[in-house]
């Protein structure tokens, strides 16, 4: 059973009023269900992303960047650096280099060409 439009308040509303309202509902809730839509897909990619960068910081955790080989640990003048053994390339942490520059502010030209290998000159 139905009910007459004289009973439910919208006897004095034309169609295209009730129309515009109704569309106007649709609108409003589309739009929520496009925003929800779009907030689970960015959270989904951003948990991906962290699973991504996880595993990528696995596979080159303390790896050579230049050849890939295990990096060891060495230390110069008291700060542990790493060092590739195969390639002899040198990785410093955040500080570590300021640190060693500090330590050699009066002779730096002269560690940084022992720190390059120029033994002799």
């Amino acid at each position: 059973m139905t009910r007459s439009h004289e009973h439910d308040g919208t006897h004095w509303d034309t169609e295209e009023l009730r129309r515009e309202r109704e569309e106007g509902w649709f609108r409003a809730n589309e739009a929520r269900l496009i925003q929800e839509a779009r907030a689970k897909r960015l959270a989904a990619e951003r948990q991906h992303q962290t699973e991504e960068a996880d595993t990528r910081r696995v596979l080159h955790w303390k790896k050579c960047p230049k050849c890939g080989t295990d990096m060891q640990t060495a230390t110069i003048d008291e700060v542990d650096v790493e060092k590739c053994p195969r390639c002899e390339g040198i990785f410093f942490d955040r500080g570590e280099l300021e640190t060693l520059l500090l330590k050699h502010d009066t002779h730096r030209r002269g560690f940084f060409r022992r720190l390059l290998g120029f033994h002799g000159a």
